[in-house]
């Protein structure tokens, strides 16, 4: 990484941070929000699971699961395909295109700000819903958690960078809603968001390994629950990395076309 884009994220992550600091109430309301879908997930599928287990998790390993996935989820989220329509739509865009870097840096910069602030809250609140639902860690281990790590920031960079693949069919489209709304759907369901995958199908389970939806945000939350054992953590590794490639050259090909034909409405 080149000098002058270092100065440029050090002084870009400065400036989104105090904006974040500054705007804490909005964002205490969307760690409010991102505590909530997690909550009703636990009651549900502690009810399902009752005094056995479904898929190999029994109610209060599902606890420990969303819990996890709820600290892996705020820490890979991206808000950006939500809010493209909007920077075309009127025009403010164009400032970031007229600058020296690449616009991706700017939203990295914001995005791990937010992070950064919103994990003041998210953490305590996962602390406190496992010790109220009892929720069972007992299979993460110091070898798991240095396991995860890699595999947290490996799922941060792969999501990130599909959904701003994603973020930019508002270069094509007027109105992205319905598409956001279809992939954050398969995001949610193929991603082990909604329940762990153990409990879906095995022929879902096969579709969604071959796409990079799990990759994102169930792999490392099994990871650290101990639910991987070498050679499939090995392989989930080897699959974030093919993605994170993959996912790559699309962008490449898809900023180059959306450059040349973008016109701000607004502008």
């Amino acid at each position: 990484m080149s000098a002058v884009l270092l100065t440029y994220y050090r002084r870009q992550f400065a400036s989104a941070l105090a904006a974040n600091l500054a705007y804490r109430g909005a964002v205490a309301i969307w760690v409010l929000t991102s505590i909530i879908s997690p909550l009703v997930f636990i009651v549900v599928w502690r009810t399902v699971a009752g005094s056995g287990s479904t898929g190999g998790y029994d109610a209060n390993q599902f606890v420990a699961y969303f819990l996890v996935m709820m600290v892996v989820d705020h820490l890979t989220f991206i808000w950006h395909m939500w809010e493209f329509e909007y920077r075309i739509r009127n025009g403010t865009f164009s400032p970031l295109l007229l600058r020296p870097v690449h616009p991706i840096h700017h939203d990295v910069c914001e995005n791990v700000s937010y992070k950064l602030v919103g994990l003041v809250g998210i953490l305590p609140a996962a602390v406190v819903l496992g010790a109220v639902f009892r929720a069972d860690l007992s299979g993460t281990t110091v070898a798991s958690v240095l396991a995860f790590l890699p595999a947290l920031v490996l799922a941060m960079v792969l999501r990130f960078v599909v959904e701003w693949c994603v973020a930019l069919a508002a270069f094509w489209l007027t109105k992205v809603s319905a598409l956001n709304t279809v992939f954050f759907s398969l995001f949610t369901f193929l991603g082990g968001q909604f329940a762990p995958l153990a409990v879906l199908p095995g022929w879902m389970q096969t579709l969604a390994s071959w796409t990079p939806f799990p990759w994102t945000l169930a792999f490392p939350v099994e990871v650290l629950l101990g639910r991987r054992p070498g050679g499939e953590l090995l392989l989930g590794y080897g699959a974030q990395l093919v993605w994170i490639v993959v996912a790559l050259l699309v962008l490449r090909v898809l900023w180059a076309r959306a450059t040349r034909r973008y016109s701000a409405v607004g502008a």
